[in-house]
Order: C-alpha cells, then sequence, then structure tokens
C-alpha cells in the first residue's frame, strides 16, 4: 500500500540536518537522473544540495538509504531555495511513499532525533557553570 505523506499547516514536521553527510539519487521525468546530498529531511520531505537546479514542480523519484534502509519515494521538487557557483540548494515534498518506506524513513528519523536529544554536548544537557 502507499502512503500520501500529508503537511499539517499548524505543526511543522521535524526536521534532522545531514548535512550533505547521506547522498541520494534522484530520477526526474524522462529518465534524467542527477546526484545529491539530503541536508535536511523529515517524514514530509527535505532540502537536497544538487549541482543543477530542476524545475519548481518537476515530479522527481527520490532514493537514499538510512540506518533503517533504503527509501525510495515520489516527489515534487519545490523553488530553489539558494544558488551558488557550484550547487543549488532545492527543496521537495514527498508525494507518495510505500509504507515500507515510510515506515523505514519513521524509523531512521526517530532513531536521529532521538540521538541528538540525547546528545551530550547538547546545550540543555551541558552542565551549569559553577554546578
Amino acid at each position: 500500500m502507499t502512503h500520501f505523506p500529508l503537511s499539517n499547516a499548524q505543526q511543522r514536521s521535524p526536521r534532522v540536518r545531514l548535512n550533505g553527510s547521506v547522498a541520494a539519487a534522484v530520477m526526474a521525468e524522462g529518465g534524467h537522473k542527477a546526484r545529491a546530498k539530503l541536508q535536511f529531511i523529515s517524514i514530509t520531505g527535505g532540502l537536497l544540495q544538487l549541482t543543477h537546479e530542476l524545475s519548481a514542480g518537476d515530479f522527481v523519484e527520490i532514493a537514499f538509504h538510512t540506518r533503517s534502509g533504503a527509501i525510495r519515494g515520489m516527489a515534487e521538487m519545490l523553488q530553489p531555495a539558494r544558488k551558488y557557483q557550484s550547487a543549488c540548494m532545492q527543496p521537495f515534498r514527498f508525494i507518495a511513499l510505500d509504507d515500507d518506506d515510510h515506515r523505514k524513513l519513521r524509523m531512521a528519523l526517530d532513531c536521529a532525533l532521538d540521538r541528538s536529544f540525547l546528545d551530550p554536548v547538547s546545550q540543555e544537557l551541558q552542565t551549569p557553570p559553577g554546578f
């Protein structure tokens, strides 16, 4: 069964910053393939670093690997956020994920969010000075 992620305008999905550490493959309509790096990911979409921007509104297939397994989904490319000489930061939103891919994505995000919350370097968990 296919899952169709919906955005909740009143509560934004938690984002996980990946700093380009996760490679992604993007296949656009017509078979055009591009390599990208995921900068942020959430249950509803993410931000890709691409060498060339894709047209806003393009439907693509995005695939990437997580500790929970490979994830593949259909997405819509959104208006590029930033353009640089050698790269473009472009957001996307998932429009369809297989239930298994949705489960793996949710598990990967939950694990990453738990890890960042429990990170001992986190400001909230540092021992206050003079304590």
